[in-house]
């Protein structure tokens, strides 16, 4: 047996030993803090040291030994370190003669579940191994247990097996236990938390939950022990205050709900639903543990309190579980799934009085678990559940735009690991069955919904919910098209040059391949083929006769092409005389020369200028002036070797350069790498030599793609639609404009979603399919036969929104000569503007034009509308207004005549005033008649045909109703009330019974006719005052001359004489009658004048006559009130004694102040005791209390004094 008063200053105990006689018994403690002094004692006595008893003490550590155990020495033996005490037995049994042969030891059997050995809390560093091991009871099982290792709540631990996880079991026969296994290798910091190993067989189920520290996170205990240790020089009591200056204690939260009782009356049906709301990750697990709640039976004998059957707590909060004992030094032992809880930072085990509570700090899901309070053989059970907090999506949906058969995926990050979340398309929930059309995954805090090839289908809004938000994101998809920004063009080059065919589509992740003359294009070290963005090009280099070809380009998974020529130009030589004069061949290839040559920004322009002439010409390249107008390229010409280069911003070299000549003997070649706008103007070549000269002007045109647009401008915006328009850009790129390409995304987003595949050929647009209430933005892209333009700033931010729909139901509600009061509901949609208010105009008959009825808006559903003019024939139309603008009005459907309408009075007179209205006198009178009737009546109240005084009754009139209202009711208000209402020559009238009734009077001459043998007669007059009502009956009562004691005879009697039998002979008797009627008895009764003398038969005694006695005493206290401390929220009794003739009046004062009417206090008086019971006082009810007696001899008091001390558990007296 081992017991404990308070024993949380000891951190390891002695335990009950079993000895032989002759041995030694050694019993070791450990205090929490070093320098205690401790004391042993034998049967209550204290211990000393001796040869037999040997005490020491070293640190914390102290220790009692026992030598040479005899029978005397079998006792209860206890230890003391401070206020804390803890007992333990030494029991001594007879020596063995022959000692058995030692038996294999049997595992220890667990008293609780199915677990012979459970998993411990375990301590390892990153890359460390650690085991965790379990051992289940086989003996009595036919068949292997199932067990199932978890992470958390949730997570199967079956299903992760790999290079960090293995699990293994095996069957130990000798002690028949079955061992399991859970090996992690490598850990890792995420490895850290909360683990629970369950075990099943077929009619039992047992779980255990243990946690695992990885270290390197940054978790100090040591602190905590230090800050416990310090300032503790005296061992009696333990100091909190230094740790409660570390850390600021947290306000215990209580959850608004309590999920258990929501599941026990929940239907099955509906238990996933309640899952996902609150969090709960483990519902098939929680459901089992629901079921083994069991309601008491019994009463127990060692709990005053138990436990409740479930406790619920948010997760990081603490929670305080408390049960009251019978037995305030029974010892309480607390169990967490079975395996008992020892002292640490988190569990904290308080005693106060009978009160045993354990403390949980810092609550997380490794708490979820079923806890036990075990006094001796009894048990206290409960369950608890830590709540997760809500789930935040902290990265939302994005919106997407695909093409049909590409692979969607959607993607959210919420605020937990491992949390549960539903998925909808258009509303409608994605179940997980449905995974051959979606799939979901889960990465940490991220959770994907993958489409893997789409169709025109899956287009929609997808939804994502948590039990605390949601996000939406729309998809869209596209049927494939592809569109050609810029085709290939046509090449004729020389022998050795360069040709390159380039082509521009809208899709950059289009693949596509090369054709020469329909074969596909082998690329080599001439030929080259590029794919960067969406242009595509083909090279050759050093170009020979045979690249002459149809050249195409065939787009991958598209059913056309784009298709080239390369010609291919040998210049023959002919003979020519000397002196030839120069020449300028521009029409070589015998066709006319082209005014205009158009290059391509970014693009190289080759112009080969054949010339002739004998002796070889010289050459001068340069700009015209008209051209030169821009200022960006003066005139300038360099001469030499026969040779001119154009200079363009500095003089140019043969081989350098971005603007270049090339000579040649025959020709010469005009060169721009990478063409810019700049570049554009007239070109005039001129060719010299002695026999003559010649000249000819090019024109160069740069094309580009077009400037961005400025910022689109939102025009128009509904309630799942805007419009958009623009401008043109101020520069198009040398080429018209083909079209515009349209793009959206969500404020917070960042991206774009393209709204349209067809070139959009207007400067305006309607964009659909928007989410009302959501911020959006615009931008857009100009395009011409180049390309494309970079994008345009975004757009103002907008918020598709829309006007309310129509108010419904408006009725004209009344009408007079001029006025009309309109009434309606507020309109059936209304949006996310919300509502400003309504705005009400009417018309007159043939009129159109509208005028408004009241001032601004109103934010009522009725509208009276004045100073109309009377005859004038009016429509109505009532509109609501939000952000977004009016709303389509609600229109009446025929004139309104502002006309009083003619209605005949009537009264519609309540149920219950059809019949004699009773009332009490000293009652409230207040009845409301309704009426009918146009134009307003004229309403006339009389009593019994006479005018009503307005000083005894009130009368107020409306335009619906009468109200006549009498404050106290009296016996001549009863009577006749006639209301009438006139309009003209019409009227009707109702009339009232009122009957004001009161209690009657005493009955009159009330006398005894006869007595005889054991009766009396009694004859009496009906009361002279009947108190307005019937009488309904008397009660009769009688009284013993001799004390004066009334005790009923007769109630609810209703005849006028009455025979009153069973009375006692040689007493002498008094009669009173009370009558009663419907308000009760009579305030005072008839009594007989003289007493009836019930005569003895036989001889008759004289007795002698003697003085009477005067007992008469002033009151005196016998026993006083004693001042008294006590605590809040507890009943206290105030007690004192008195005594006094005739028996006293008790009065009862708190500071002076009377509590005769305070429902808190209530008084007791039994044979001359006094009490005063004080309910659940608080430190307000603490003062002087007086106790005052009376009566006609005189009076007596006495006080005292009541201290309430508030109901606080003084942080010394919580040992650990």
């Amino acid at each position: 047996r081992q017991d404990s008063g308070d024993a949380s200053a000891f951190t390891k105990k002695p335990k009950t030993t079993e000895v032989v006689e002759g041995d030694t018994a050694v019993f070791e403690a450990e205090t929490e803090k070093t320098g205690i002094k401790v004391k042993w004692q034998r049967a209550g006595a204290e211990m000393f040291e001796n040869e037999k008893y040997i005490i020491k003490a070293e640190g914390n550590k102290h220790s009692l030994t026992i030598n040479n155990i005899g029978r005397e020495d079998d006792a209860t033996y206890a230890v003391i370190a401070g206020s804390s005490k803890v007992k333990f037995d030494l029991k001594v049994k007879e020596p063995v003669p022959a000692p058995a042969p030692e038996a294999q030891p049997e595992p220890p059997l667990d008293p609780v579940g199915l677990f012979v050995t459970r998993p411990q809390d375990g301590e390892v560093t990153v890359g460390g191994n650690i085991t965790f091991t379990c051992k289940v009871a086989g003996a009595s099982m036919l068949k292997k247990p199932s067990v199932k290792w978890f992470k958390g709540k949730w997570m199967d631990l079956g299903s992760k097996v790999g290079k960090h996880l293995q699990l293994h079991d095996s069957y130990d026969r000798n002690n028949k236990v079955y061992i399991y296994e859970m090996h992690i290798i490598q850990a890792k910091m995420t490895y850290a938390g909360g683990y629970r190993c369950e075990v099943s067989t077929k009619d039992k189920f047992d779980s255990c939950n243990f946690s695992l520290i990885v270290h390197g996170k940054i978790i100090c205990f040591q602190h905590y022990r230090n800050v416990f240790a310090e300032g503790h020089e005296d061992g009696a009591e333990l100091d909190f205050s230094a740790l409660l200056k570390k850390s600021e204690p947290k306000t215990e939260s209580q959850p608004d709900v309590d999920v258990w009782d929501i599941l026990r009356r929940a239907p099955p049906s509906e238990y996933e639903k309640i899952a996902f709301q609150y969090g709960i990750t483990d519902l098939r697990g929680m459901l089992k543990r629901l079921k083994r709640i069991k309601k008491e039976e019994k009463k127990s004998t060692a709990f005053l309190q138990k436990l409740d059957p479930a406790y619920q707590v948010d997760k990081g909060q603490k929670i305080k579980l408390m049960v009251e004992l019978a037995n305030p030094d029974a010892e309480v032992k607390w169990l967490k799934n079975g395996q008992e809880i020892q002292v640490s930072g988190r569990y904290i085990f308080e005693a106060v009085g009978n009160k045993r509570i354990l403390t949980i700090n810092h609550c997380s899901l490794a708490d979820d678990a079923a806890y036990q309070c075990v006094v001796d053989e009894e048990k206290s059970f409960t369950e608890l559940f830590v709540k997760e907090p809500p789930i935040l999506i902290s990265h939302p949906l994005e919106d997407q735009v695909v093409m049909v058969g590409e692979r969607v995926e959607f993607e959210c990050e919420v605020s937990e690991e491992g949390a549960a979340v539903k998925w909808e398309k258009d509303g409608i929930e994605l179940k997980r069955e449905e995974t051959f059309k979606y799939r979901f995954k889960k990465d940490g805090k991220k959770h994907y919904l993958i489409i893997n090839e789409s169709t025109k289908e899956d287009s929609g809004h997808y939804t994502v919910k948590t039990n605390g938000g949601e996000s939406v994101a729309e998809l869209i998809i596209q049927e494939k098209k592809l569109e050609v920004y810029q085709s290939i063009a046509d090449l004729t080059v020389r022998a050795r040059d360069q040709a390159v065919f380039k082509c521009e589509v809208s899709d950059e992740n289009v693949k596509g391949i090369w054709l020469k003359n329909g074969k596909e294009v082998i690329p080599d070290e001439r030929i080259k083929i590029s794919h960067i963005g969406r242009i595509h090009k083909l090279t050759i280099d050093d170009v020979t006769p045979e690249d002459e070809a149809d050249y195409s380009f065939v787009p991958e998974g598209f059913a056309y092409n784009l298709s080239a020529k390369l010609r291919f130009l040998e210049i023959k030589i002919d003979f020519v005389p000397r002196q030839e004069p120069p020449k300028i061949h521009l029409d070589f290839m015998g066709q006319a020369a082209p005014d205009t040559i158009v290059v391509v920004a970014g693009n190289k322009l080759r112009l080969d200028v054949p010339i002739s002439g004998d002796p070889i010409p010289t050459v001068i390249w340069q700009k015209v002036n008209k051209v030169m107008s821009r200022g960006k390229f003066p005139s300038h010409k360099f001469e030499k070797c026969n040779r001119v280069f154009l200079t363009t911003n500095g003089l140019l070299s043969e081989t350098e350069g971005r603007v270049r000549v090339e000579m040649h003997e025959d020709h010469c070649i005009f060169i721009i790498e990478g063409a810019e706008k700049p570049d554009e103007g007239v070109y005039r070549v001129t060719v010299k030599n002695p026999a003559g000269e010649d000249k000819a002007d090019i024109t160069v045109k740069v094309i580009d793609v077009p400037d961005p647009p400025e910022a689109p401008k939102i025009i128009d915006v509904g309630e799942d639609y805007c419009t958009v328009q623009w401008q043109p850009p101020k520069y198009d790129g040398g080429q018209p404009i083909l079209g515009y390409i349209l793009e959206r995304k969500k404020k917070k987003s960042y991206r774009w979603m393209r709204l349209n595949f067809d070139l959009l050929k207007e400067l305006s647009y309607e964009a659909k399919r928007m989410i009302e209430g959501v911020v959006y933005e615009m931008r857009l892209y100009a395009v011409n036969s180049i390309g494309m333009s970079r994008p345009s700033p975004a757009s103002q931010p907008f918020m598709p929104i829309a006007p309310p729909s129509e108010p419904t139901h408006l009725t004209v509600e009344d009408i007079s000569d001029s006025t009309v009061t309109l009434k309606w509901r507020p309109p059936e949609r209304i949006g996310a503007g919300g509502l400003d208010g309504y705005n009400v105009e009417y018309c007159k008959e043939g009129s159109t034009e509208w005028v408004p009825a009241l001032q601004g808006l109103t934010e009522r559903t009725s509208a009276l509308i004045k100073d109309l003019v009377t005859g004038d024939k009016l429509y109505f139309r009532v509109r609501a207004i939000n952000l977004a603008g009016e709303s389509e009005p609600a229109l009446t459907k025929e004139p309104v005549t502002i006309q009083e309408i003619l209605q005949r009075p009537k009264f519609w007179l309540p149920r219950y005033l059809r019949q004699t209205l009773v009332k009490k006198v000293g009652e409230t009178i207040n009845i409301v008649i309704p009426f009918q009737g146009k134009p307003r009546p004229k309403v006339t109240w009389t009593k019994d045909g006479q005018t009503l005084d307005a000083k005894e009754v009130g009368i107020r009139n409306s335009t619906t109703d009468t109200i006549l209202f009498i404050r106290k009711a009296e016996h001549h208000h009863s009577g006749t009330y006639e209301v009438e209402v006139q309009i003209e020559n019409m009227n009707d009238k109702v009339a009232i019974t009122m009957q004001i009734m009161d209690k009657p009077g005493p009955p009159q001459n009330v006398k005894i006719i006869d007595v005889w043998g054991f009766n009396v007669a009694l004859e009496w007059k009906p009361p002279q005052d009947d108190g307005n009502a019937q009488i309904s009956g008397y009660t009769i009562q009688k009284a013993d001359k001799k004390t004066m004691e009334w005790y009923t005879v007769f109630d609810h009697y209703r005849r006028t004489n009455c025979v009153v039998s069973d009375l006692i002979m040689g007493n002498e008797y008094y009669f009173r009658v009370f009558s009663e009627n419907l308000c009760g008895l009579s305030e005072t009764a008839a009594t007989t004048k003289t007493p009836a003398y019930i005569q003895k038969t036989g001889a008759i005694y004289k007795p002698p006559s003697y003085k009477e006695h005067d007992f008469s005493e002033a009151p005196k206290f016998t026993h006083p009130l004693v001042s008294r401390s006590v605590i809040s929220g507890y009943n206290a009794t105030l007690s004192c004694a008195v005594r006094g003739s005739p028996k006293p009046k008790i009065f009862w004062y708190k500071n002076k102040v009377d509590l005769s009417g305070d429902a808190k206090y209530r008084m007791f008086s039994k044979h001359g005791v006094l009490t005063l019971e004080i309910r659940k006082p608080s430190p307000f009810d603490g003062g002087f209390y007086t106790c005052k007696a009376v009566n006609e001899c005189g009076e007596a008091e006495i006080e005292c004094r009541l201290d309430v001390r508030g109901n606080q558990i003084s942080v010394d007296n919580i040992l650990l």
